[in-house]
């Protein structure tokens, strides 16, 4: 037979006080209501020697609240690089005392709708509703059923929901910050998107807006940037054939990659020439990926804090539950720090 879960009543009967009382402390409310320290802490003694656990149903019942929330993504949970977003998510959740359930799409909008349903079923109460990558979405009618964030991601269409993103903008400043800093002014191109604002894969708000920032810093410092290339993807694959196309034409200085994939095959590209990194062309690029420390030299790139996102979005959840959010529906944009490695050097003269 099963041991009985001990009551809050089994608790107040062996410490000598009242069931209110047991409540009111247990439940962290015994210093607002002038219990005394001692009372509260023979209380608190004999609660944790009994293994007494709250009823969290119960306290549900009463506060309206199941302390749980949801994280519903499309691949994140099977991402090794967006991964950490979860983690982040589910300390920030454990540091309340809330258990975060997740649930992962794959992209199958039937799936998502189900998992939506799902969560609302079980009375959670909020959801993080995320992207592995940062784009624009479809906000699905269903996920305002109850307090949500949007992380990653930003609504297609005006929502009243907060959003969390990276600061990408910021990110595109830095990364063209670094080769300005090492003396680049030209010979200066794009791998993985533009040289236009228009001219990125589609649906993707990070392509945009480090385009944005690189631009900004180049136009100040009355620097052209020398070409762009849209890819397919941003995987290295591409990168090596941008790449390869871009020496059949010409010899860069500096390229900035618009991730760390997309510079891996850049690497191979320009080896494949007989081109040293950074001695002969310097390479920049974004994410931070795992890879980017192994390869040789080690790549300068601008991270995406995965695991502050994944936080900030749980923090972000909790001022809409309880109400501490008023007016416009705010957009958290999460620094990404510059990773400085052996990438980039001063152009030969």
């Amino acid at each position: 037979m099963s041991p009985r879960r001990v009551t809050l009543a089994d608790v107040a009967k062996a410490a000598g006080v009242s069931r209110s009382t047991a409540s009111l402390v247990l439940s962290g409310r015994g210093a607002e209501l002038r219990i005394s320290d001692e009372v509260q802490e023979r209380l608190k003694a004999v609660a944790e020697e009994m293994g007494y656990r709250r009823n969290i149903v119960s306290a549900g019942l009463r506060t309206g609240r199941t302390m749980t929330i949801g994280f519903v993504s499309d691949t994140v949970a099977t991402s090794r690089l967006a991964g950490d977003m979860i983690k982040g998510a589910i300390e920030a959740a454990r540091d309340r005392g809330v258990l975060l359930f997740i649930g992962e799409s794959e992209g199958d909008s039937k799936l998502e709708h189900a998992l939506l349903e799902g969560l609302h079923d079980r009375q959670v109460d909020g959801i993080v509703f995320a992207s592995m990558y940062t784009r624009r979405v479809t906000v699905p009618e269903n996920l305002r059923a109850t307090s949500a964030v949007l992380l990653n991601a930003v609504p297609k269409t005006p929502s009243p929901l907060p959003v969390v993103v990276p600061d990408e903008v910021e990110a595109g400043r830095a990364a063209a910050r670094v080769l300005l800093e090492a003396g680049h002014r030209d010979g200066i191109h794009l791998i993985g998107a533009g040289p236009g604002v228009r001219n990125v894969p589609r649906d993707s708000v990070a392509a945009v807006e480090r385009l944005i920032g690189i631009r900004e810093v180049f136009a100040e410092a009355g620097v052209e940037i020398a070409s762009g290339t849209r890819t397919a993807d941003w995987l290295p694959e591409y990168g090596f054939e941008a790449t390869s196309a871009l020496l059949a034409r010409t010899r860069p200085r500096a390229l900035i990659c618009l991730n760390d994939r997309l510079a891996f095959g850049a690497y191979q590209a320009l080896d494949d020439a007989s081109l040293r990194v950074p001695d002969d062309v310097s390479v920049v690029s974004f994410d931070d990926h795992p890879l980017a420390s192994w390869m040789r030299p080690q790549l300068t790139t601008v991270a995406l804090p995965f695991y502050e996102l994944g936080r900030r979005a749980v923090d972000a959840l909790f001022a809409e539950i309880n109400g501490e959010t008023t007016g416009e529906p705010p957009v958290h944009r999460i620094p990404m720090p510059l990773r400085t490695r052996a990438s980039v050097t001063r152009p030969r003269s």
